[in-house]
């Protein structure tokens, strides 16, 4: 099994910047993607973006150009960078990984954005 433990989440005021961290711990060597979703107030849970093992990226088009998605396998943690947040992008912000059996997920970090 694979834990996952995010931080970073918190309050900012629109156009700010924050940067999310997701900590995997367990049975690490079987994860191939890692990645975040968020669920907004009222709203579906939504791909925010994606990272593969070999460092490939898939972006969700409404936060392109914003949101830098980045691994340090070393450490065994995913970083999502957000710049120029915008009200919209309020939401509970979940840290998931695919491994070779199974997908994962933590128990989300809030993000709030306030105009």
């Amino acid at each position: 099994q694979v834990q996952l433990v995010e931080s970073g989440g918190g309050l900012v005021q629109a156009g700010g910047s924050l940067r999310l961290s997701c900590a995997a711990s367990g049975n690490i060597f079987s994860i191939t993607v890692m990645g975040w979703y968020r669920q907004g107030p009222g709203k579906q849970r939504e791909l925010v973006a994606l990272i593969n093992s070999g460092g490939a990226t898939n972006y969700a088009d409404s936060v392109k150009g914003r949101v830098t998605i980045s691994r340090d396998n070393a450490k065994n943690t995913v970083y999502l960078q957000m710049n120029s947040l915008k009200p919209e992008d309020t939401a509970v912000y979940y840290c998931h990984c695919i491994t070779t059996r199974s997908n994962y997920r933590g128990q989300g970090t809030q993000v709030t954005v306030s105009s």
